[in-house]
C-alpha cells in the first residue's frame, strides 16, 4: 500500500510509469473487486478512458522533464454521490441509475487539475444515508478487513477501496459520520473538514447543513496532502469559507508537547465496547507521554444528539429529494396515468427503504403541526451542542473520544432494525452538528483482529491542530508495531 511520496518518487525514477499504475488498478478491480474469492463490491463504475487520458498526459510531463503536479500518478477512487464526467453518478439508488452527470464537482476537479488518476466511482449507502453500506440499491459492500462485517456506512465503498488497496485515496462524504466511521471500521484514516472548508459544488445533496466532502487515505500525511489541494472558497459553493488556509502537511509535523488534549466523560460511558475503550485509553496515555496536557472535559447536551441529527437531517433529506420526481431527471414509471401517478410511482420504484423512511420522517417534522415541536426545537438543541464545544475549545486544542462505540458489526446484523443504527452515531453526529472538524485514526485491533479507530476533534478552521494530534497518535502506532 502505496502513499503519495511513495508513488510519486517511483514515477519521477522511472521505477513505474502513470499509466502501468492506472492500468495495475484497474486490472485490480475489473477482475471482481475480490479478495479470498468473495466480492468486495465498493466500485460501481469505472472511468477507464479518464484514468488512462491523465496517465499519458503525467507520462508525457516526466519525459519533458516538466514539473509534475501534487497528485500526478495518484490512483484515487470518487463516491457516488459526487458528480464526475466520464461515469454514473447514481448516489447508491435505482432512482439515478442511469444518470451521467454534465460536469466535474469541484473537490473532483481539483483532485483532475492535480494530477489524480480518477478510476471510478465508489458504492455508498442510497443517498449517503445509512451507516453500514448495505442501503446501496447495488448490493452491500464487504469489509476487506473481515468479509462478514459492513465496512461502515455511508462511505463503505470509499473506505473499503482504500483498505483493500484499489486505490490510494478516496473521496467520501460525512453528513453523520460517514467518513470518519468506516475508516474505523476498516482500519484507514478519515478527515471530517470544517463545514464549508471544501467545497460541496456537484455533491448530490443529503442534508445541506451537515454534508462535508472529507479524504481517506492510508496516512495522515496523504490527507493533509489532499486537504491542501481541496481546501479553499469556490465560487459556485455560497457555503464554502473564505478562511485563510494552512500548510496542512507542515501542521501535522509540529511536535504535540504543550498542547491541551479535552477528555468528554459523555464519550466514555455505559455501552462502549471494553476493547475500544482500552484503545482510546491508550492513546490518552500516549499523548500525555509527548508532552500533552490531558484535562477532563464535559460536552453536557452529548445525550441530545442523535435524535437532533435525526430530526434536522431528514427534515433536509425530505426538501432536498424532492427534485427527483420522474420529470427532469432520473428513473421514470413506464405509462403513468396522470401527474399524479408519475410523480408517486417514479419516487417508489426508484427510492430504497431507508430513503423512503427519512423523507416519511423529515415531511412529518416539517409539518405545519408539528415543525415547532420538532424541527424549531431540534435548531434550538443543536445550537446549544455547538456552545458546548466552543466552550470545550477554549481550554483544549483538540479532543480526543472513542469513533464507535462498537467495532464493525456482521453483515445483516442491524438490517431490520433501524434504530439499533441511528443510536450506533452517538459518538459522530455531535461533531457534524457543530461544524467542527475531525479524523479517525486506527489506534489497534480487538483480539477479533477487527480495526479501532479513535476519533480526534478541533474548533472550527483549526485542521492544522487536528493534524498534528492525528500524526503523533499515526507514529505513536507505528512505532509499537
Amino acid at each position: 500500500m502505496k502513499t503519495i511520496p511513495e508513488i510519486r518518487a517511483a514515477i519521477l525514477n522511472g521505477d513505474t510509469t502513470a499509466s502501468a499504475i492506472a492500468a495495475d488498478y484497474l486490472s485490480r478491480i475489473r477482475t471482481g473487486d475480490q479478495i479470498a474469492g468473495q466480492e468486495i463490491n465498493s466500485f460501481l463504475s469505472l472511468a477507464e478512458e479518464r484514468a488512462l487520458r491523465q496517465a499519458e498526459h503525467i507520462d508525457e510531463l516526466v519525459k519533458t522533464g516538466a514539473k509534475l503536479p501534487p497528485l500526478a500518478g495518484i490512483p484515487i477512487g470518487i463516491k457516488d454521490v459526487l458528480t464526475m464526467v466520464g461515469a454514473p453518478a447514481t448516489a447508491g439508488s435505482a432512482i439515478l441509475k442511469n444518470y451521467h452527470p454534465p460536469y466535474d464537482a469541484t473537490a473532483v476537479a481539483k483532485l483532475d487539475t492535480a494530477g489524480a488518476l480518477l478510476l471510478g466511482k465508489l458504492n455508498c449507502d442510497e443517498f449517503a444515508m445509512g451507516g453500514s453500506n448495505e442501503n446501496s440499491a447495488y448490493g452491500p459492500v464487504r469489509n476487506p478487513r473481515a468479509l462478514d462485517r459492513v465496512p461502515g456506512g455511508s462511505s463503505g465503498g470509499s473506505a473499503a477501496a482504500v483498505a483493500a488497496d484499489f486505490c490510494s485515496i478516496s473521496l467520501g462524504t460525512d453528513t453523520g459520520g460517514s467518513v470518519r466511521q468506516p475508516a474505523a471500521f476498516c482500519g484507514v484514516v478519515g478527515l471530517l473538514p470544517t463545514y464549508g472548508r471544501i467545497s460541496r459544488y456537484g455533491l448530490i445533496a443529503f442534508a445541506s447543513s451537515l454534508d462535508r466532502v472529507g479524504p481517506m487515505a492510508h496516512s495522515v500525511q496523504d490527507i493533509a496532502t489532499v486537504l491542501g489541494i481541496l481546501a479553499g472558497p469556490d465560487t459556485m459553493d455560497s457555503t464554502s469559507s473564505q478562511e485563510p488556509l494552512s500548510d496542512y502537511v507542515a501542521e501535522s509535523k509540529k511536535p504535540v508537547a504543550g498542547m491541551t488534549i479535552g477528555v468528554p466523560k459523555e464519550y466514555f460511558a455505559e455501552g462502549l465496547d471494553a476493547e475500544i475503550r482500552a484503545a482510546v485509553e491508550k492513546v490518552i496515555e500516549d499523548l500525555k507521554s509527548q508532552g500533552c496536557t490531558i484535562k477532563p472535559i464535559s460536552l453536557p447536551h452529548t445525550e441530545y444528539a442523535v435524535p437532533t441529527y435525526y430530526v434536522l437531517a431528514t427534515a433536509e433529506a425530505s426538501s432536498n429529494l424532492s427534485r427527483f420526481d420522474g420529470v427532469r431527471y432520473g428513473h421514470r414509471t413506464d405509462n403513468p396515468r396522470n401527474l399524479s401517478t408519475l410523480y408517486r410511482e417514479s419516487r417508489e420504484e426508484g427510492f430504497g427503504a431507508e430513503v423512503k423512511r427519512r423523507i416519511l420522517l423529515g415531511t412529518y417534522s416539517l409539518s405545519a403541526g408539528y415543525y415547532d415541536a420538532y424541527y424549531r426545537k431540534a435548531q434550538q438543541v443543536r445550537t446549544l451542542i455547538a456552545q458546548d464545544f466552543v466552550k470545550a475549545f477554549a481550554d483544549v486544542d483538540a479532543i480526543v473520544a472513542p469513533m464507535t462505540p462498537t467495532p464493525a458489526w456482521k453483515l445483516g446484523e442491524m438490517a431490520d432494525d433501524p434504530i439499533s443504527m441511528y443510536l450506533a452515531d452517538i459518538y459522530t453526529v455531535a461533531a457534524s452538528l457543530a461544524g467542527i472538524c475531525g479524523i479517525s485514526v486506527p489506534c489497534g485491533e480487538t483480539k477479533d483482529g477487527l480495526p479501532i479507530g479513535v476519533q480526534l476533534l478541533a474548533g472550527h478552521f483549526q485542521e492544522g491542530k487536528l493534524l498534528r494530534v492525528a500524526q503523533a497518535v499515526e507514529d505513536t502506532q507505528k512505532n509499537r508495531k
